[in-house]
């Protein structure tokens, strides 16, 4: 039976908020040993990153054990985005095959290549957990796309200190500075999920001319001039989220009929030129992709995460799951603290949940996994 706990600790001693989150969580394993440990710190812990793991792994003595450094991190309901926090998720998982990793950057022959990530076969899940200052996190997602479509992938940018070598990485007894650690899991049932905060407005439009990044055209009119007619269409609630941050939904699948939640991945709009007409989008396009413009939206993410969480529930009982939430999400975005941490535990039955906040979410949509923002993943384990 697959067992998973979590705990989460505010003290501002890093040994005694890793001994009081991983003793919570391993009173709820009911003896079992963990067979796989993450552990997320707090910035605050930053410091004194080691004496907060060696506490979990004296409490635990996991298996395995993963973990990072984050801007905030969050356990059962609770999330802590601000100020010392350890929260720590263990899991016994009868069956299943574990193989955790630690994956660096190296330059040879003036390119920059992948090293450390394993060969993979077939898995339920990997999870990445990535220093954004020394890996390339898009290049291997890349990678992963081309020589394995479809593979469950899910993880997050680990924001650490906000500095390079301001970073520490856990893999079981060594905390590394740089690069990105993770763990396969295979033979046990487990669910990507991906819920974005956002809503759409508007009609869809092809990209006609566009020069990397830049949209020149949509519909065979200026870029800019048809984001202003879009918003100008839009009710007086609409127009004020659209004043807090307008985004670019770009479709993912142009073969579907029509198009719903998760069918488009969600950018940033980063500028537009008023001479010209153009839109800077956080993402390379090219002519013929659809896009549609969306707004930051609480009630529209409340309702896709609890969705997206139902379709998973769909397919069994769930026994935890982690969590990787976006930093721009949190009270951000909801007006009551803790919004994603409370509705992930509730709709899935289980306080069994743990994560951080990220610099960018990884998660698949659409067959292929994406660096996002916004958004909630998830990597929901079913016991089944």
């Amino acid at each position: 039976m697959t067992r998973i706990a979590a705990g989460l600790s505010a003290s501002p001693s890093a040994q005694a908020a890793g001994v009081e989150a991983a003793r919570a969580a391993r009173s709820e394993l009911a003896g079992a040993t963990p067979d796989l440990a993450f552990v997320f710190l707090s910035q605050a812990h930053l410091a004194r990153a080691a004496e907060a793991v060696e506490a979990v792994r004296e409490e635990l003595a996991p298996r395995h054990l993963v973990g990072c450094v984050a801007q905030g991190v969050l356990a059962r309901d609770e999330e802590l985005e601000e100020g010392p926090g350890v929260a720590v998720w263990a899991a016994s998982l009868p069956g299943a095959e574990i193989e955790c990793f630690h994956a660096y950057a190296e330059v040879a022959d003036d390119a920059v290549e992948i090293a450390g990530f394993p060969e993979l076969g077939d898995p339920s899940l990997v999870t990445l957990l990535v220093d954004p200052f020394t890996f390339p996190a898009g290049a291997l997602l890349e990678r992963v796309n081309d020589e394995h479509p479809g593979l469950p992938i899910v993880g997050g940018i680990a924001v650490g200190g906000g500095r390079p070598g301001a970073q520490a990485l856990v893999l079981d007894t060594e905390l590394y500075e740089e690069g990105a650690v993770g763990a396969i899991v295979s033979g046990v049932p487990v669910r990507a999920v991906v819920s974005q905060g956002c809503a759409p407005i508007g009609h869809d439009s092809v990209i006609t001319k566009v020069e990397g990044n830049v949209v020149f055209e949509l519909a065979g009119r200026p870029a800019l001039e048809r984001l202003r007619d879009e918003i100008a269409a839009l009710s007086e609630e609409q127009r004020e989220l659209a004043a807090q941050g307008l985004l670019a939904g770009l479709v993912i699948d142009e073969n579907k009929p029509e198009y719903g939640r998760g069918d488009f991945l969600i950018r940033g709009l980063l500028g537009a030129d008023e001479t010209t007409g153009a839109l800077a989008v956080g993402e390379r396009l090219r002519v013929g992709q659809t896009l549609k413009f969306h707004v930051r939206d609480a009630d529209s993410a409340d309702a896709d995460l609890r969705e997206a969480l139902g379709e998973a529930l769909g397919l069994g009982r769930a026994a935890g799951a982690l969590l990787f939430t976006c930093n721009g999400r949190g009270q951000n975005m909801f007006p009551e603290p803790s919004h994603d941490a409370r509705v992930v535990s509730e709709t899935i039955g289980t306080q069994g949940v743990a994560g951080f906040f990220c610099g960018g979410e990884i998660g698949p949509v659409g067959g292929r996994a994406f660096l996002h923002g916004f958004t909630a993943t998830m990597a929901v384990f079913l016991d089944v």
